[in-house]
């Protein structure tokens, strides 16, 4: 069962994305949705932030650093429990992201490829 009180910290490039992401996650009754644009806007969310963040669910290409750069960084600082990878890389390239988080210990839960698929969103959420 999905957990309606989970702290989302969502991070999306390109504004279509991330109102797309953000509308879908509130559909499902997150109501503890932060936004940004970009990672060094998601680190201030992060750093401010009165507790950790139980999920960062991140674009893998921002344009000031790569997503799994930014879960290695953040998981390291205790600022987020979980993450999730959006992407529009191939799967072959996803499943080479997902092995080098788990070879560093980090703790994301997969990705997603987008366009995102509602199913998918929420299974990765049903994990937690």
């Amino acid at each position: 069962m999905i957990k309606d009180n989970l702290r989302i910290l969502l991070v999306e490039d390109h504004p279509f994305q991330l109102r797309a992401t953000q509308c879908l996650l509130e559909s499902y009754g997150f109501t503890q949705l932060t936004t940004t644009d970009c990672a060094e806007g998601a680190l201030q969310q992060m750093h401010t932030a009165v507790q950790p963040f139980d999920i960062l669910l991140c674009d893998q290409c921002l344009p000031d650093l790569c997503g799994l750069d930014l879960v290695r960084f953040a998981s390291h600082q205790g600022l987020i429990k979980q993450a999730i990878l959006l992407s529009s890389l191939t799967p072959a390239e996803l499943d080479r992201l997902e092995q080098t988080a788990a070879t560093h210990g980090l703790p994301l839960l997969g990705y997603l490829i987008k366009p995102l698929k509602q199913s998918e969103l929420i299974k990765l959420l049903t994990l937690i």
